[in-house]
């Protein structure tokens, strides 16, 4: 199956506990525990009741996971997002068309300004795709998160999109939203 028919064949939808198992196994791969905290043991169903979370699936199966946060204060409005992808299915776009669809749904549903994401400012892969959706850094978050071995802290990239920047939003998937 091509990039573009799997694209056409992902959906994003609530997080239910059928999906607990394969998005606990997908978080525990290497590439992913990496750069993501180790799990509570409640993850992904109420560790985090401040995040809106989705099951990101593709071809009827479970291949990652996107969240985000808002916050409402009128004055500091603003939306966050996170995102994890299955190793076995990166580089095929799905991570990028998952974020492109919560980001279309925060700012064309949810009436946020502002997006941002803070991917470890290692990881250049998950950085050079969210500046291909249209995030732009804004600078570096010096010693922000702990290592995911809890030894040691890392940098973080903050980086934001903002409403009107959106041009790009029209992707080869076409116009989906969350479900």
């Amino acid at each position: 199956m091509t990039q573009r028919a799997s694209l056409d064949q992902m959906r994003l939808r609530p997080v239910a506990e059928a999906d607990v198992a394969e998005l606990r196994r997908i978080h525990a791969t290497p590439e992913v525990a990496r750069w993501w905290d180790l799990p509570d043991d409640d993850f992904p169903l109420t560790d985090e009741p401040e995040s809106t979370r989705f099951t990101i699936e593709v071809d009827g199966a479970v291949a990652g996971m996107v969240q985000y946060g808002e916050e409402l204060e009128p004055k500091y409005r603003h939306a966050s997002i996170d995102v994890f992808v299955d190793p076995a299915r990166h580089g095929r776009g799905i991570g990028s068309e998952a974020v492109r669809q919560v980001v279309r749904q925060l700012i064309h549903e949810r009436g946020h300004h502002r997006i941002t994401i803070d991917p470890a400012a290692a990881n250049t892969a998950a950085i050079r795709a969210y500046e291909k959706i249209g995030f732009r850094p804004v600078g570096i978050l010096r010693r922000a998160e702990r290592d995911a071995d809890g030894k040691g802290w890392h940098d973080s990239l903050m980086m934001d999109l903002l409403a009107g920047e959106e041009t790009w939003m029209a992707s080869a998937a076409g116009e989906r939203s969350c479900h």
